[in-house]
């Protein structure tokens, strides 16, 4: 049995403190929800959608989480997993962190907080219709597409053509 430590305490300042040794489902998510993603801190990996389950394997007594990387190609996808892992593993957690391609990342995974989270960094979330894209610094409908792919290939550049300032949009997968 791995002794798990009282207080884990993290970068993003929040801290958590296990009376337990085995976590509950709800506690996994909790620490999952401290990694952020490398390319986009602002945002959590479990609130970017990237985190598809977290799930206590009973007869190996770990935890197997499974992620999703927001494109096939992405280069932080073995980053996220070694973070993800060593998130959990610091915790007192063991756990086995396994990447699942199919079915492909799809942006409604991202939860409403990921999407706030972006618009606040200057970053338009992904949206159903792109008619109704706007710039996340003024709010202007008058938008450009400069280039489909942005700062990352998950993401396409944009400029406001009312405040001038140039913007990356999430693309909708």
């Amino acid at each position: 049995m791995v002794e798990v430590q009282p207080l884990i305490s993290t970068d993003r300042g929040r801290q958590l403190d296990f009376h337990h040794t085995t976590p509950t489902e709800s506690e996994v998510w909790q620490l999952l929800e401290l990694v952020p993603d490398p390319e986009l801190p602002m945002v959590s990996v479990v609130d970017l959608g990237i985190v598809r389950s977290a799930k206590l394997q009973q007869h190996e007594q770990h935890w197997l989480v499974q992620v999703t990387p927001t494109y096939s190609g992405c280069p932080a996808t073995d980053f996220i997993a070694s973070e993800v892992h060593h998130t959990l593993k610091r915790a007192g957690v063991p756990n086995r962190v396994e990447t699942v391609l199919s079915p492909a990342w799809c942006s409604t995974w991202m939860t409403q907080k990921g999407r706030t989270a972006l618009k606040q960094a200057g970053i338009a979330p992904p949206l159903d219709d792109i008619t109704t894209l706007a710039c996340p610094q003024c709010g202007s409908l008058h938008v450009a597409l400069l280039n489909q792919f942005g700062s990352t290939a998950c993401k396409a550049l944009y400029r406001c053509n009312s405040c001038l300032e140039p913007f990356d949009y999430f693309k909708t997968i």
